[in-house]
């Protein structure tokens, strides 16, 4: 997949989607990039998402510049799968992907291996860091920890207005997934998928009212590994209802119950993203020089 960087300009309005039957194209910018996604779908879809766009802060790189928008297009293409964990990266094939020089890049992949997306071996190479059990574990809790002070914070501080979006956001994700797995459309809409999703959990923080949290949860990228991880071992298909239980749970449950009903959700599929990375683990190399 090429992917040419450009400058984001004018943003047009990224919250409003429709899918109707056939054939349906939606205009989303994610990440200071566009992107046009067909999807055939057989039930009409109207969703509206009220969360704000995740744009992923890189410290390591300034905003506007070259490698951070190198940054975000290499890290666009691993959440999307086009390089799977355990793909070898040449610097020399991105830079001429992007249409931008090696120096960028090398920063970019610099700045991606401190998160722990990808990883370096002098002389060998660099490619996407294949997870260890202990790196899924140890997020796992991480994020256990984060979202379920969360979730218990909303359903103490969010307003009738906040859960009644809320509620609406869990049924729109659910729909949206539902949509994806009737048609297995290609990545770039499973991806706005998952932006949508991210979105919900991140509002969720919002909601509780307590910013350091919500900054936790973004800065530790516990929502981007799960994303990682999902997408490395093509996880089973979800229930139907999987989010909009979620969100009743935080909606009218006590923060007791909120914040169990958070715990499970987290843990649903641990076990299958385990096994599938371990497997990937015995039986990918992917070194070579960069």
């Amino acid at each position: 997949m090429q992917v040419r960087i450009r400058r984001a300009k004018t943003a047009p309005d990224s919250h409003n989607c429709k899918w109707v039957p056939d054939l349906t194209v939606r205009h989303a910018r994610l990440n200071d990039f566009d992107v046009m996604t067909k999807v055939s779908v057989k039930t009409k879809v109207v969703a509206k998402s009220t969360a704000r766009v995740i744009r992923p802060k890189s410290p390591g790189v300034r905003a506007d510049s070259l490698a951070a928008l190198a940054y975000r297009a290499i890290r666009n293409q691993i959440l999307r799968g086009d390089l799977p964990v355990g793909v070898s990266l040449s610097r020399r094939k991105l830079a001429a992907e992007l249409h931008i020089s090696v120096p960028p890049v090398m920063e970019a992949l610099q700045q991606l291996e401190s998160e722990g997306l990808v990883e370096s071996k002098p002389r060998v190479g660099t490619r996407v860091r294949i997870p260890t059990r202990l790196d899924v574990e140890n997020r796992s809790l991480l994020r256990e920890a984060l979202e379920m002070q969360a979730a218990r914070l909303f359903a103490e501080r969010a307003t009738a207005a906040e859960k009644k979006e809320l509620l609406y956001q869990g049924r729109q994700v659910d729909q949206l997934y539902a949509a994806y797995e009737a048609d297995r459309p290609n990545r770039d809409f499973l991806f706005a998928v998952q932006t949508d999703h991210m979105n919900l959990h991140l509002r969720i923080a919002e909601c509780a009212r307590c910013p350091v949290l919500r900054d936790a949860i973004e800065k530790e990228q516990v929502l981007v590994f799960n994303w990682l991880y999902e997408t490395a071992v093509k996880r089973p298909t979800l229930a139907a209802d999987y989010h909009t239980r979620l969100t009743r749970a935080l909606a009218t449950g006590t923060p007791a119950a909120a914040a169990e009903a958070m715990q499970q959700h987290i843990r649903h599929g641990l076990r299958e993203v385990l096994d599938g990375l371990s497997q990937l683990a015995a039986t990918n190399t992917g070194w070579r020089q960069g």
